[in-house]
């Protein structure tokens, strides 16, 4: 069967949202000549129009101030052969039945997919020992795809490249005689952190003749770190609340790599197929199993054990022990080797 436009549905965070962009890319492998159209939250949508493979963006937080009768008409319009939903929401469900869309792909985890959706995927993602991106790619095996993805194809599959031109003000602040390393502390409360004193660790560590140091994160973020991470270290350039989120992609284009929690701005850069390191705590279904960055030059660090000590606390004792020594060295050998490279 042949399918011309598809709707692929993700309504959570951005890093949730880069991990479902290799659908897209496997949907046009399979389909070339297909249109795929992506329903997401306001907030994702520089992410997605920053996707070659995405034809268009619909977005749900406008959909939920429209009546029922809007809602079906504005997606029975966009003639869609097919709906993925990724991410199942109930009411999202219902109006693409209710729209009359032909194919709709869901999970048979979900009773409500029973009622709405015609072709169901057997996935259990909390205990699954794949990671989310080939648990997202799984939903494709009704329309011909693979039954598991291997996770070196999943990079290839992003097209993550329609990438703005970088502001004037941000394109002359990475310095191009050194590493320029963004560090991200925070995480909004998505993911376990390493903590300030970590970061404050690591600058102390790294030489400021081989790296240039720049800190993102929101403007209420940046009232916390500030004080420990930006008023000790004048050469630590305060990029907190400046950036926003177009602003933020672009600027990781123009850098060499970031250090952070499992966050969007890690997925972001790994899309970007820049040098990530990603702080994790072994706790399933937190674990970089299931949520390290994927990209070429993509990494990460982890206490192999196991530990559900801090599974109802803030702070994470298995994270925090990552030592920031540890961190600097895997830093200064990718520097090293970039810089041989270079050379040879």
């Amino acid at each position: 069967m042949v399918f011309n436009k598809f709707i692929i549905s993700r309504t959570d965070g951005i890093g949730d949202v880069i991990l479902a962009l290799p659908v897209a890319g496997a949907l046009k492998e399979i389909y070339p000549d297909c249109k795929i159209v992506f329903l997401g939250r306001t907030y994702t949508q520089d992410i997605i129009k920053s996707c070659k493979h995405i034809y268009q963006f619909v977005s749900w937080d406008d959909l939920l101030q429209k009546t029922t009768t809007e809602k079906i008409k504005i997606i029975k319009d966009i003639n869609a052969d097919v709906i993925i939903h990724v991410f199942p929401e109930k009411a999202i469900s219902k109006l693409a039945k209710n729209a009359g869309i032909p194919f709709r792909i869901g999970t048979s985890s979900r009773a409500y997919h029973w009622l709405t959706c015609n072709h169901l995927v057997k996935l259990h993602r909390k205990n699954s020992p794949y990671h989310e991106s080939q648990l997202n790619l799984k939903l494709l095996q009704p329309l011909g795809g693979k039954a598991i993805y291997d996770i070196t194809e999943i990079p290839g599959f992003y097209g993550f490249s329609k990438i703005p031109s970088l502001d004037n003000k941000f394109a002359e602040l990475p310095d191009r005689n050194k590493f320029n390393l963004i560090l991200h502390p925070k995480s909004k409360g998505s993911a376990r952190e390493w903590g300030l004193n970590n970061f404050k660790k690591l600058i102390e560590i790294l030489p400021a003749n081989r790296f240039k140091l720049f800190v993102t994160g929101t403007e209420e973020e940046g009232k916390a770190i500030r004080p420990a991470l930006i008023a000790p270290f004048p050469e630590v350039v305060d990029l907190t609340g400046r950036l926003t989120i177009v602003q933020l992609i672009s600027f990781i284009a123009n850098i060499d790599g970031i250090l952070a929690a499992s966050t969007g701005p890690l997925h972001i850069a790994a899309a970007l197929n820049k040098y990530v390191i990603g702080l994790y705590a072994p706790m399933r279904p937190i674990h970089p199993g299931r949520w390290a960055p994927l990209g070429l030059n993509a990494s990460y660090l982890v206490k192999e054990k196991k530990c559900n000590n801090c599974r109802n606390k803030k702070r994470c004792e298995c994270i925090e022990s990552i030592a920031p020594e540890e961190v600097a060295e895997k830093l200064m050998k990718h520097v090293s080797l970039s810089a041989s490279a270079k050379i040879s």
